[in-house]
């Protein structure tokens, strides 16, 4: 009890927080007594506090290892301004710099220290690290041990070795995604005997889901865009050249989008994604080599230009909106195209059948998420061995969408498949179905075969939308890598001769303008705040960009957006109502506090 209330009053005094989020206490507690823990907890429930705090508690060294140097770069200046003794040792620091955090080391003057694990590895730094008396290794997106992760790094398989090298020294590990088969392998990887394995609950409830099937998506990307004006988001797209193209054609809608892939020239990137980190409503079109390390709190959106590979990444990749528990919105994009892509790209991989049998039921549950007709969110905690509700406010619980019998409708597609030869694509099969004589249906003589016009009742859009849930169901399969088309499978051919029936989801209906319009102004101000105190929010944020540009860092490492509605709300008059006020602790109250008053008192 001692040391919980301990650990409490530092939370306070140095974070500005009056208790725990949930979880964290319990693991904080083991951590002080000296257990092996192991956490899968989402990203925004904090599971950095769960292991610097504890160095704040017990005094001694904690090594972090992070993969990614964005990352360190993040943390360490958010302890800097906190007051904590931190550094970190990567293969971008300059020799100064090196030699700097190596005398502190040695003189016992850190409390954290974040290592790569490349760096970690070096046989000296590990004898030295243990000299210095090294009291916890701290093992940061743990899911890079196992090779079942979805971002499996080899040179994390030597962190066992370390630890060793450290003296068997007290392991903490973090992951927001890991399955059963993936948390397994993580503890027999990293942890001689059985840790304390707590799983938090993978429930984002901030988090809103909306999946759309690709219909002109620059349109759709732009029409989501709208309700989010002035607010920090990521968007995620395949390829290189589409994150520029994108970025591009959003710039020229009056949106402040920025690129962001490994291929562009490092100055380049580094400057974008400070940009993204100091400034509000900056839209980061990137591939999936952001986000990783981005630590930015307030990223209200989300959004998927293409599918995900999988469960886990997209998992992850939403889990960037919201960290600061205030309401953030996901848009996924997916098509029968993205579908096909991604079962190439793991058939073309040079790995083990077991590999690719997980890897494709991973995107088998990815394509089941874009096309169930249940609750999305019920749907993604299921995957990960969670039970729940409904949750009634993603895309299908508010729309109230329901899968039908769509037998008849499936055999007319798998009819077309199968008459034109089981060689032909989506357009051409449409066509057909719809009765429309294009240049190539007459040319192959399909305006003649008996499937040609049975589908006029209704439009292309509905029939594409039945193919990509046939392939998507598994009745149909790619024909040809390089020509593309679709073949029957053993499924579409029980289905098309009556032994099996098959559900699906009714195409959607475009909503009316005035609907969008609507919906465009119901979410124009996602904090839910009257006129008055958004104003005064907007002030905040204002002075707080004032203060990060001068210090040279993110503005939510002065004050994340939460702390600033709070102050809006509340607004405090004295320092001492000031420090009330949830993430003001001592050291930001003495060097903030009078300049963020000053904003309340004109407002007031």
């Amino acid at each position: 009890m001692i040391v919980a209330d301990r650990a409490r009053a530092v939370l306070k005094q140095v974070f500005g927080y009056d208790d725990f989020r949930p979880g964290q206490r319990e693991i904080v507690e083991a951590v002080l007594a000296g257990e092996d823990v192991f956490a899968v907890m989402p990203t925004g429930s904090g599971k950095s506090m769960c292991y610097q705090l504890p160095a704040l508690v017990d005094g001694g060294l904690t090594v972090v290892v992070s993969p990614l140097i964005a990352l360190m770069r993040d943390q360490v200046r958010q302890m800097r301004a906190l007051g904590v003794a931190a550094a970190s040792l990567n293969s971008s620091e300059d020799d100064e710099s090196r030699l700097d955090t190596l005398a502190r080391l040695d003189a016992g003057k850190l409390s954290l220290l974040f290592v790569s694990p490349e760096r970690l590895a070096a046989g000296s730094l590990s004898a030295r690290l243990r000299q210095a008396g090294t009291r916890r290794l701290a093992i940061d997106e743990a899911h890079c041990v196992s090779q079942w992760g979805h971002d499996f790094r080899p040179e994390y398989r030597q962190l066992a070795r370390v630890r060793e090298t450290l003296g068997d020294v007290q392991v903490i590990a973090f992951t927001a995604t890991a399955d059963r088969t993936t948390r397994a392998d993580i503890a027999a990887q990293l942890f001689p005997n059985p840790p304390r394995v707590v799983v938090h609950s993978f429930n984002r409830p901030n988090i809103e889901l909306r999946f759309e099937a690709k219909d002109r998506p620059r349109d759709q990307i732009e029409t989501f865009l709208r309700r989010h004006r002035g607010a920090s988001g990521v968007i995620y797209a395949a390829s290189r050249n589409s994150t520029e193209r994108l970025a591009t054609a959003l710039s020229e809608r009056g949106h402040n989008a920025l690129a962001y892939h490994a291929g562009m020239d490092p100055a380049q990137r580094s400057r974008h994604q400070d940009r993204f980190l100091q400034e509000d409503g900056i839209v980061m079109v990137a591939t999936v080599a952001f986000g990783m390390g981005i630590n930015k709190p307030d990223v209200r959106f989300v959004v998927h230009a293409d599918m995900p590979g999988g469960i886990e990444s997209y998992y992850q990749e939403i889990g960037r909106a919201g960290r600061d528990g205030l309401p953030a919105e996901t848009l996924t994009l997916y098509g029968i195209d993205d579908m096909m892509l991604r079962r190439r790209q793991i058939d073309e991989k040079e790995i083990s059948d077991e590999r690719r049998r997980i890897e494709h039921r991973r995107l088998a549950a990815m394509t089941d998420l874009c096309e169930v007709a249940l609750c999305r969110r019920q749907s993604l905690l299921a995957y990960f061995g969670e039970e729940s509700g409904p949750c009634g406010r993603c895309d299908l619980c508010t729309g109230r969408i329901e899968a039908v019998d769509a037998t008849e409708a499936a055999q007319k597609v798998l009819s077309a498949v199968a008459r034109t030869g089981q060689r032909f694509g989506t357009g051409h099969l449409t066509a057909v179905l719809c009765g429309e004589a294009t240049d190539a249906v007459t040319r192959h003589g399909h305006d003649k075969i008996k499937t040609f016009g049975v589908g006029r009742d209704r439009d292309k859009r509905a029939w594409s939308t039945t193919i990509r849930q046939l392939y998507a169901a598994g009745a149909l399969a790619e024909a040809s890598e390089e020509h593309g088309g679709f073949c029957l499978t053993e499924k579409g051919e029980a289905i098309l001769f009556g032994r099996e029936r098959i559900a699906l989801r009714p195409p959607p209906a475009r909503p009316p303008a005035e609907r969008r319009d609507r919906r465009q102004a119901r979410n124009a101000r996602f904090q839910g705040l009257d006129e008055a105190t958004t104003a005064l929010f907007e002030a905040l944020r204002a002075v707080r960009l004032s203060i990060a540009r001068d210090e040279g860092v993110a503005a939510y490492i002065i004050f994340p957006d939460r702390t600033l509605i709070e102050m809006a709300e509340q607004r405090p008059t004295t320092l001492d109502e000031l420090r009330r006020v949830q993430g003001v602790g001592d050291r930001k109250l003495a060097a903030y506090g009078e300049a963020f008053l000053d904003v309340i008192t004109q407002h007031t």
